[in-house]
């Protein structure tokens, strides 16, 4: 019996894993739709997103069914109980994340990889984010409360290139640059910021998994 509750548990693990990959690749591709050197692909990149993020919902899926099946066949310690419940957490924060690559890649068609990009930290900024959710999501599949930790602490990266973006943004309108286009990559930067956020509740989740310890819960 505990064989197989280790084997799911360990299926469970690699496919949040698989799920976080699907995220990194979806706001990798839609950070060339905005800020990527090839215009002639924006199409083709906007076509990946919408596989990762169907991906992601399917991956989702799997999780649940999995993670109900451990909770309803199984007799998890609190140890592995709290690890279940808080991949049923993540996984929907990492299916949100899946939503705003999607909707960065909607504005992408009135940005159409303008001049301006190279003028904003944007570009770093997906970068940033990127690696704050890979390293979210390793951490749980690592089972390593530092590197969660870590992550958490992260957020005030992508939170400082945010505001960085906006000042860059404020000043580019007030020399009379398109205002409608700047909202538009403040829009970009503000689901960057809330990827980052979502990021952090995964972190979270995995810390109360290892401890048992949530800071909504003290």
């Amino acid at each position: 019996m505990r064989d197989n509750f280790n084997r799911q548990l360990e299926d469970l693990y690699s496919s949040v894993k698989y799920m976080g990959s699907l995220c990194e690749k979806a706001i990798e591709n839609a950070s060339q739709t905005v800020v990527g050197d090839n215009a002639d692909k924006i199409k083709e990149y906007a076509k990946n997103v919408n596989f990762y993020e169907k991906e992601i919902n399917h991956s989702e899926d799997y999780i649940e069914k999995l993670c109900m099946g451990l909770l309803l066949h199984q007799q998890p310690v609190a140890s592995d109980l709290r690890t279940v419940s808080s991949a049923l957490k993540l996984i929907s924060d990492m299916e949100r994340i899946g939503d705003q690559a999607s909707d960065i890649t909607e504005l992408s068609g009135y940005i159409n990889n303008c001049e301006f990009n190279g003028k904003i930290h944007l570009k770093d900024m997906f970068k940033a984010t990127i690696d704050l959710v890979k390293k979210a999501v390793t951490s749980f599949s690592e089972k390593n409360l530092e590197m969660a930790q870590s992550a958490i602490l992260d957020d005030d990266i992508i939170d400082n290139y945010f505001d960085k973006v906006k000042i860059e943004l404020i000043q580019m309108i007030q020399s009379n640059t398109d205002a409608e286009l700047c909202v538009d990559l403040l829009m970009v930067a503000k689901y960057l910021e809330r990827i980052g956020d979502h990021s952090v509740n995964i972190a979270e989740w995995v810390v109360y998994s290892i401890t048992g310890v949530h800071k909504d819960m003290n």
